[in-house]
């Protein structure tokens, strides 16, 4: 596998024809992020991080991770896609075994009541950021290998079911529900895009609702969740304090916001403003306006990804046509859940806004997945000739 890498590596196309759009919405992210981190995170460093650069503590952090993850997209787009297949059920082990490591007392980090974090002594590292990608790579090999059996449930369906089982134990027991939705989004989005037969599809649809509702009623914290979503100003100082702190911000942010800096719910009033709930602070201080720009900026993220699995199906390229959509639906799902939660359209889940939010793992899994989207997309214009739409 090294040497393979290696020789892929000698071989790294040149940065010409790719997808300059896309390129460009992703940096426009990526300096969004940046600059609201620092804006939403300036009381939260100046209480908890009592150090020379005590304001600045989670902007030099998050820059830090932008940059190291910029690094490892870089090396993830000399990577050939076919190479991505190869190795896709390895890689896919390799994030089942660190999910196991998380739940190992001693190995595992807690924080919060869940263990969700293995310690890398410098920085902490969330695997079910990692496996989001990880079943992206998965679900598009098993769906390319098993393409003859898609309108089949027992050999179509059953195996990558029981995969995602596992894989679903194994998030619970963390827990870790926001991240099981997103995977169980991903896998099912690509078994369908797939050509998974779409009344079978229905109908596991129809399950796959009634078993989260059921999760959901089992767990009392969750169906705390649920009611205080419903209802935030029935208790705003418990139940609904999150998400009413959130919707205040986002009242107070009017058409043009009350100004860069100048949010007032970031002042220790609403949690996680940095990394939860910071589109409530991007829309307190830039308003429709800002919310606006970052909905569109994802929503073309999002298109460019569909596009370029488009024209990857139109080449016979499957694998690559499944890994650009499926990447789509990650961020699509992912991005969807997180502002539905900061506008009170959606129950409290602990999911970050990609890209933008706070945290070293999710920002890395974000630009690896995009560098081999970018990866499809230039494959793609070699074979028509530098062409695309």
């Amino acid at each position: 596998m090294v040497k393979q890498f290696y020789q892929a590596f000698k071989r790294r196309p040149s940065m010409h024809g790719y997808d300059l759009s896309l390129v460009w919405s992703v940096l426009l992210l990526l300096a969004i992020g940046l600059i609201m981190v620092y804006s939403a995170s300036i009381a939260a460093a100046e209480v908890d991080h009592d150090t020379g650069f005590r304001s600045s503590y989670f902007l030099i952090r998050h820059s830090i991770f932008l940059f190291v993850s910029l690094v490892a997209a870089f090396v993830a787009f000399q990577v050939p896609t076919r190479m991505w297949q190869q190795y896709s059920p390895y890689i896919f082990l390799f994030g089942a075994g660190l999910l196991i490591l998380v739940l190992i007392p001693g190995i595992g980090r807690e924080v919060n009541g869940s263990k969700r974090w293995l310690s890398l002594f410098v920085i902490n590292l969330q695997p079910s950021e990692l496996m989001k990608f990880f079943v992206v790579l998965y679900a598009a090999d098993y769906t390319v290998r098993k393409a003859a059996y898609m309108h089949s449930l027992v050999k179509g369906f059953v195996p990558m079911f029981v995969v995602m089982l596992v894989t679903g134990v194994l998030l619970l027991a963390e827990p870790d529900f926001g991240a099981l939705a997103v995977i169980t989004a991903i896998a099912m989005g690509i078994l369908f895009l797939g050509g998974f037969d779409w009344r079978l599809f229905g109908g596991l649809m129809v399950a796959l609702m009634i078993g989260f509702v059921l999760f959901v009623v089992v767990e009392p914290y969750r169906m705390a969740r649920v009611v205080g979503f419903m209802d935030p100003w029935k208790d705003p100082y418990g139940k609904g304090y999150q998400l009413s702190h959130s919707l205040i911000a986002f009242g107070r942010g009017e058409w043009f916001g009350v100004g860069l800096g100048g949010s007032v719910e970031k002042l220790s009033y609403l949690p996680e403003a940095h990394t939860d709930f910071l589109m409530a602070i991007i829309a307190e201080e830039t308003g429709f306006i800002g919310i606006a720009a970052v909905v569109l900026l994802f929503s073309w993220v999002i298109f460019r990804a569909f596009i370029i699995g488009i024209q990857a199906t139109k080449l016979e390229r499957y694998y690559s046509a499944l890994i650009a959509q499926g990447i789509g639906i990650w961020l699509g799902v992912q991005s969807v859940i997180n502002i539905g939660v900061n506008m009170g359209l959606l129950p409290t889940k602990g999911l970050t806004l990609p890209l933008l939010s706070f945290g070293g793992s999710g920002i890395l899994a974000n630009l690896i997945a995009l560098a081999v989207l970018l990866r499809v997309d230039w494959e793609n214009r070699q074979l028509m000739g530098g062409y695309t739409v």
